[in-house]
């Protein structure tokens, strides 16, 4: 399957901002199953900086500054990505749980993408034993490391609710998991640190998820999301599972980023120089290629 994606993101200030600098992660990533046929971003006002980069673990980012005064700061990501990926195993097939948890700990690899640096706890998953007990009941011993987190996963969608309100994206790990509530974003938090309480490398990643408007509706622009979701390490490669939607990582995911938490793949973050209030507005739409032709953009 071949994607459009459009990213918009406002930034509209109550007093002039007169300086700023932010880090932009919109550009999707070529990995397993997924290739970025184009990618663009505009900014506005035009920044006096704009760096690309790509950090420790491969996520390609700009780094921008500011320097013009301004009330509304706009960034718009446009790609196109070509989605084909293999379909996932049988849920219990690979490797035992506890040999790829050993497998990793004695691993020498250290770069980027070793999966010993989704292991230990990271800024916004912290290894807590009650959510580590949560996990256990799924890793039965002997079973496949991709059974028990696909299992996990199962049980994270049954007993957790998802509700936008009973949480921000500063809720900490320990509150979401006591709520049994939250967005995808808590729901991939809860997740990696129950793989991780487990000694199972799990990653955060960061992307899109395909929507299907209602039978007979056109596609309303900006009105799908960005989405979160988790791969964790299985010993021979990292499988994607989507806690929040219970389903395994198939075409409809679109990947923009992979990193420890959401910490590491935040779509844009950084700091201004202003006072006043200001207002977020995100507009985002994953568009299929076989939709192309139908879109019906509406304001």
């Amino acid at each position: 399957m071949i994607y459009t994606l459009r990213h918009r993101t406002t930034y509209r200030y109550g007093k002039p901002v007169h300086f700023a600098r932010c880090t932009l992660r919109l550009k999707p990533q070529d990995c397993e199953g997924q290739s970025v046929l184009a990618s663009a971003v505009t900014i506005d006002p035009s920044p006096a900086r704009a760096v690309m980069r790509r950090d420790y673990f491969g996520i390609d980012a700009v780094a921008v500054t500011l320097e013009t005064p301004h009330t509304t700061f706009s960034v718009e990501a446009l790609s196109t990505v070509r989605v084909e990926r293999p379909a996932p195993p049988p849920p219990e097939a690979g490797m035992p749980w506890e040999r790829v948890r050993d497998a990793v700990v004695a691993g020498r690899d250290l770069g980027g993408r070793a999966p010993v640096h989704f292991l230990f706890p990271s800024g916004r998953v912290p290894l807590l034993s009650e959510v580590t007990d949560y996990a256990r009941p799924s890793f039965s011993p002997g079973r496949s490391a991709y059974g028990a987190a696909h299992d996990l996963m199962l049980r994270i969608g049954r007993d957790f609710r998802f509700d936008a309100k009973a949480t921000h994206v500063y809720t900490p790990l320990a509150e979401s998991f006591a709520l049994r509530a939250g967005v995808c974003q808590d729901f991939a938090h809860v997740m990696i640190a129950a793989l991780r309480g487990m000694g199972l490398p799990a990653a955060y990643v960061s992307g899109y998820l395909r929507t299907v408007p209602p039978p007979g509706r056109p596609r309303l622009r900006g009105a799908d999301a960005s989405h979160a979701w988790v791969a964790v390490w299985c010993g021979d490669g990292w499988l994607g599972l989507d806690p929040t939607n219970a389903v395994a990582v198939r075409d409809d995911h679109i990947v923009v980023a992979r990193g420890r938490d959401y910490g590491d793949v935040a779509p844009v973050d950084g700091i201004v120089s202003g006072s006043g209030k200001q207002r977020l507005k995100v507009e985002v739409d994953v568009i299929p290629g076989t939709e192309q032709q139908d879109l019906a953009l509406v304001g």
